[in-house]
């Protein structure tokens, strides 16, 4: 929900890590997340405006799920956001040239239909899943 001016809350997620170092490495090292407060067990991110916390955790959580979405097998489980085009094109693009593994590779989904987005998921060292998305059209966010 957006607030009275139209503009969006920033949300808080925390999700768990099995290594902080490697999930520093990935959030703020590939994804270029500015890193926030530290302790010895979970550290503050700033992902695009949004307050991500990384809990360092001693147990690997639960597989997530599967659901079937327009041909993939998408994470039930997951986060992400939503970027314009040309900012989703350059992540898509920085993480094919350095031979990262995707989970769903760069791709238009539902196209010609309403909701026509690009997409992609990958992992993070931890194995939570990311997805990142993008409208030609913003407007269709939330087109039903």
């Amino acid at each position: 929900m957006s607030t009275t001016d139209n503009t969006l809350n920033p949300f808080h997620l925390a999700i768990p890590v099995s290594d902080l170092a490697a999930a520093d490495a990935f959030y703020c090292g590939l994804l270029g997340c500015a890193k926030g407060r530290t302790a010895s067990r979970w550290i503050d991110l700033n992902f695009h405006g949004h307050q991500v916390t990384l809990h360092l955790v001693d147990a690997a959580a639960g597989g997530p799920g599967m659901n079937p979405v327009d041909g993939d097998q998408v994470p039930a489980r997951h986060f992400g956001v939503v970027l314009p085009m040309p900012e989703w094109q350059a992540l898509a693009d920085k993480l094919e040239s350095c031979g990262y593994e995707f989970l769903i590779a760069p791709k238009v989904r539902f196209k010609g239909e309403i909701g026509e987005q690009a997409t992609l998921f990958i992992l993070d060292p931890a194995g939570n899943a990311l997805e990142f998305k993008s409208f030609a059209d913003p407007a269709m966010l939330f087109a039903t």
